[in-house]
């Protein structure tokens, strides 16, 4: 006979539990009478309270779904290959290109559904993609349409496409599913008409971005000299003769990606910042006077050698966090939950309950969804144990 046979109430417990409220707290339990949550809490104060509860200890962690803030779903099909970043863009991302399109991004997305997610944000590569992804029913978040045009005389045209795409991909987005965004690449190869074009568009339209930012090291020696690796790596026949060129102004010492970004206006439109590896304390004060929310990547960043993401300083200065898994090229799985056990390892003096939240509070803020509530009179089901 068991508890539900006998009428009984069941005390689930955890290491930790987040309820979508508040923050975690740890250890943590959740009593159920059938099916219907009855209560949270500490498991030695529910056990007070409900004295013939049968306990059960559930798992490390009890919470909504996590949401998978960032993640490239139409490379599904590559193969994970961890190399140096300047390696890995031409030995994978190019090289494996064939994989790369719609049978990927609906593998992608079939796995996520698998995983039970609570959300995605996905960066849409190209508009067949994005036709696809809009069929699903079954996933909620936002499908982020990528920009690439570093040129400035190219910035007029690709505006007036993205507008007539977004125009015609409204028709089949849905408020309770999966949603518009726009991806301008990164500051270096979207010009700085083009990216102040989008801002304002986003801005005024209610589309959620998402901008690639200071992912590698190099990208701060762009910004301060116009020249380096990054540089030199550019695919020359799309990209103008300077740098100054595409971000439309000098490089200078002090100059930073964010700081170009802010000064451009681009923060305006409070973009979600991915990565966000190599920054200076300005760069992280801007973004919290921004309210810009930041995705953080760790296999991924690690896998490629770009740096470590300073999660205590950005939190100190209260920007949102959220947690992402990249590519499965880059990322190995889109699993948040690996992501979270990779990111313990990676910050063993973080409290695991502040992961948990970002992983759901915080992809739910950047996705502008609505996380559900472990509470009294709600429903239990089993996908809140991870």
């Amino acid at each position: 006979m068991t508890a539900r046979d006998l009428n009984l109430p069941r005390l689930l417990t955890c290491d930790v539990l987040y309820t979508g409220m508040g923050g975690a707290q740890s250890p943590g339990g959740v009593v159920l009478m059938r099916d219907i949550i009855a209560a949270t809490g500490h498991p030695d104060e529910l056990k007070r309270n409900y004295p013939h509860a049968v306990v059960e200890h559930v798992g490390g962690i009890i919470a909504p779904p996590p949401v998978n803030a960032h993640t490239h779903l139409d490379m599904s099909a590559y193969e994970f290959t961890a190399l140096p970043y300047f390696r890995w863009i031409p030995e994978v991302v190019v090289g494996q290109r064939e994989k790369r399109g719609v049978p990927g991004a609906l593998a992608g997305a079939d796995e996520l559904v698998r995983l039970k997610v609570g959300g995605v944000g996905d960066i849409v590569f190209a508009p067949d993609v994005m036709d696809a992804l809009l069929e699903r029913h079954d996933l909620q978040g936002v499908l982020y349409f990528e920009l690439f045009a570093p040129k400035v005389e190219m910035a007029d045209a690709a505006f007036t496409r993205l507008r007539e795409l977004m125009a015609g991909w409204r028709r089949k987005a849905r408020p309770d599913g999966l949603r518009l965004g726009i991806t301008p690449h990164t500051p270096f190869t979207v010009s700085h008409r083009l990216m102040r074009l989008t801002a304002e568009y986003a801005a005024s339209e209610g589309l959620p971005m998402q901008i690639h930012v200071a992912e590698h090291p190099t990208e701060l020696e762009l910004f301060q000299t116009g020249a380096g690796p990054l540089w030199d790596s550019r695919l020359r026949a799309f990209t103008p003769d300077t740098f100054a060129e595409i971000i439309g102004r000098p490089p200078e010492p002090d100059l930073t990606p964010v700081r170009y970004l802010d000064e451009l206006g681009v923060l305006n439109a409070t973009p979600t910042l991915i990565h966000m590896v190599n920054v200076t304390p300005d760069d992280i004060g801007r973004v919290a006077r921004a309210g810009c929310a930041v995705v953080t990547c760790p296999r991924s960043n690690h896998h490629l050698e770009c740096g470590t993401f300073k999660w205590a300083q950005f939190a100190a200065a209260g920007v949102e966090i959220a947690l992402g898994t990249d590519s499965v090229a880059s990322g190995e799985s889109l699993d948040i939950r690996e992501e979270i056990s990779f990111a313990r390892t990676l910050y063993p003096n973080l409290d695991p309950r502040l992961l948990v939240r970002s992983a759901v509070k915080g992809g739910h803020r950047v996705l502008g969804t609505r996380a559900p509530f472990i509470r009294r009179g709600e429903r239990w089901t089993d996908r809140y144990v991870w």
